[in-house]
């Protein structure tokens, strides 16, 4: 209880630095536009080749970038094959000039090899980016994404080997298994896709909701003509 209390006091502290920074776009427009675009730091990060990159490495793109693991049971998942359908609408030159990129929060499991597998089950256009766990933790806070780190619970059923109906536990499923007859929680992060321009910095955001619901997909080509050049 005491974890999920700091997770929720960690998640409305984000909230509250993006405020400080964002205003509320014109009707016409879907996400949120910063007032004060923040030029991203060139924190060292790998890609999903292994190469060593930085944060605020665009290549000459339009990034749309989403905070996620590949263990994610559900946001992510979703999020990503909703990004997968928003790209394939695009044409071909659009697509040209957009880099859809993952950035995990748990770069312990969520190695290069495991990033390209996982990405390639959406696009293999998406691209991955990993690192040590102190410095996604640092950018995912100068983007304003809520990462809280996950902690061991209890695992009954390893001890009893019964499911809750009494069907018996698969003895090959010990993905979140950590020691001590303990699972791994689910992780808390931020759900958002944020816009950072070619010069690298954050300029819009959307959350979860608007990339679901085809803001994202409506305002696309139009957020590839202000920024992607």
């Amino acid at each position: 209880m005491k974890w999920l209390t700091a997770a929720l006091l960690a998640l409305a502290a984000v909230l509250g630095g993006l405020l400080l920074y964002r205003n509320v776009s014109p009707a016409a427009t879907g996400g949120t536009v910063l007032d004060n675009p923040v030029k991203l730091p060139a924190l060292r990060l790998v890609n999903d080749r292994g190469q060593a990159t930085a944060l605020n490495d665009s290549g000459g793109k339009l990034r749309l970038m989403f905070y996620g693991y590949v263990r994610c049971p559900d946001v992510c998942p979703a999020t990503l094959a909703a990004l997968k359908n928003i790209y394939a609408g695009l044409t071909p030159g659009q697509r040209e000039r957009v880099q859809v990129q993952l950035v995990t929060v748990d770069p312990v499991h969520d190695r290069p090899a495991v990033l390209r597998d996982y990405l390639n089950r959406f696009d293999p256009a998406f691209t991955g980016l990993t690192g040590d766990a102190a410095t996604i933790d640092e950018a995912a806070r100068v983007m304003f994404v809520a990462n809280v780190q996950s902690q061991p619970v209890t695992d009954h059923s390893a001890h009893q080997g019964q499911h809750s109906d009494g069907a018996g536990a698969d003895p090959e499923n010990h993905e979140d298994e950590v020691p001590g007859g303990v699972t791994e929680a689910a992780r808390i992060h931020g759900d958002q896709v944020s816009v950072v321009d070619p010069q690298g910095r954050f300029v819009r955001v959307y959350n979860n909701a608007e990339v679901i619901g085809g803001e994202l997909e409506r305002d696309l080509p139009g957020l590839i003509r202000k920024y992607g050049s």
